[in-house]
Order: C-alpha cells, then sequence, then structure tokens
C-alpha cells in the first residue's frame, strides 16, 4: 500500500513539475482574441473585471503577509470594487508596499504565468492558481466574496482536474492573456475618475499619503508595470 501510495504521488508530481507541448500557434491567437472580447467591450468587461478585483486584492494580502502585516480579511463587492484589511503599523515599508501591490498585482501574475507557459508548464500553472485561490478563499469575509470565488476556483478544479490537455493549454494561456491585458485597463479607469472628482481614497492616494510622493507617480508606475509586463507577456506568449 505504501509503495503504491509513493508511487502515486511520484506520478502526480511528475505530472505536475513537468513540462507540457506548447499549443498550436492558433490556439495562442484565438486565446488572445477571447481575452479582448472580455476586456474592450464595457458590458462584457463588468463583469470579468471580477476576476481583476480577485488578483488585486489577493495581491493586497498576499504582500501584507509577506511583509509581516496580520491579513484579517478580504471583502468582493458586486461593483467590481474591493477591500482588503490587514493590521500592523500604519505606516512604514510593509504598508508601502502592501498598498502598492493591488494595481501590479494582476500584470506581474500575468508576466509570471507567461514565463511558466513559455517554459511548458501549463498543469504548474493551473495548479499554483488554484492553490491561491482556495488559499484566498478561507480569507474573504463576504458572502458575494465567497460566490466569486467558489464560481472562479470551482473552474480552475474542473479544468486541472477533468479536462484534457489541449482544453488546459487553451484555457491556461486565455487566463494568463486577460491578466496581462486587463492589468492594464483599471488604472486608467482609476485616474479618469480621479480626474472627474471621485475615489479620493484610492491606493494612488494612499500611496501618496504614505511617501509623499504624488499620486501621479504613482499611476506613473502602475501604468509602466502593467504596460510592460504586457509587452514582455506578450512576447512569452507568442514565443517571440
Amino acid at each position: 500500500m505504501d509503495s503504491t501510495a509513493t508511487a502515486s504521488l511520484a506520478s502526480l508530481w511528475d505530472e505536475v513539475s513537468g513540462t507540457q507541448p506548447d499549443p498550436d500557434l492558433w490556439v495562442v491567437i484565438a486565446a488572445l482574441g477571447l481575452a479582448l472580447a472580455v476586456v474592450i467591450p464595457h458590458g462584457l468587461w463588468r463583469i470579468s473585471r471580477n476576476a481583476i478585483t480577485i488578483a488585486h486584492e489577493g495581491g493586497h494580502g498576499l504582500v501584507a503577509l509577506l511583509t509581516g502585516r496580520t491579513l484579517t480579511g478580504i471583502r468582493l463587492h458586486s461593483d467590481t470594487s474591493g477591500l482588503t484589511v490587514s493590521r500592523g503599523k500604519p505606516h512604514g515599508i510593509g504598508m508601502i508596499l502592501t498598498a502598492a501591490a493591488g494595481y501590479t498585482a494582476p500584470p506581474l501574475l500575468g508576466l509570471g504565468g507567461a514565463a511558466l507557459l513559455g517554459a511548458g508548464r501549463i498543469t504548474l500553472l493551473l495548479w499554483l492558481a488554484t492553490a491561491l485561490l482556495l488559499a484566498m478563499l478561507v480569507m474573504i469575509r463576504n458572502a458575494y466574496g465567497a460566490l466569486t470565488m467558489i464560481i472562479t476556483g470551482g473552474l480552475f478544479v474542473v479544468v486541472s482536474w477533468l479536462a484534457g490537455p489541449q482544453v488546459q493549454a487553451a484555457f491556461a494561456y486565455v487566463v494568463v492573456w486577460f491578466l496581462l491585458l486587463g492589468g492594464v485597463r483599471p488604472a486608467f479607469e482609476l485616474q479618469a475618475k480621479r480626474a472627474r472628482g471621485g475615489a479620493g481614497d484610492s491606493d494612488a492616494d494612499q500611496l501618496s499619503r504614505l511617501t509623499h510622493v504624488p499620486a501621479g507617480l504613482w499611476f506613473f508606475l502602475f501604468h509602466a508595470v502593467s504596460l510592460c509586463s504586457l509587452i514582455g507577456g506578450g512576447r512569452w506568449l507568442l514565443g517571440w
């Protein structure tokens, strides 16, 4: 029994850590088109943006933990806004990195995903994403957030466990393209909202108060990270 279990675990590890063949270029291009189709039209973006909010708030939460803060909860709202609450010093490098992690998380996750796909690690990408979603679900503190996480995490579980290699590859490429493309739009939307007199307590404004650096420079950072991630990640995905 022990040898059988050990062999099964070894086989599972080989599957997760091993490489898978790259999909055909037309699959990569189709995945790009599908990602664009849910990012550009306003109606679909209002729905798909929930996934970007998951990455955004997850970024806040993960960096809060990595910098020694105590993560107390995450809330996801139906208007695609979110709130991550952590305890610790109200100033200092930990608070600054936590505040800066939100708008940079989706494109950086996309860049990391593109690196894994470029290396042929499709299964590893799907399992890592599933693990992060399940870990984040534990910290959700509202019903809509829990529902969103269950649907998203459930989709990853189904694809990771039940789908064939071709479907897994196509799904992984759509997800990564979506993070890279969807990671660009929110900072521009926030900047436009601030120009109209709204969002006075945005991440950029909080960072400005924490660092005494103008909010405009933080927006420059958000744009630079998202656009550079899109360019770099896109090159990996397309094999350039």
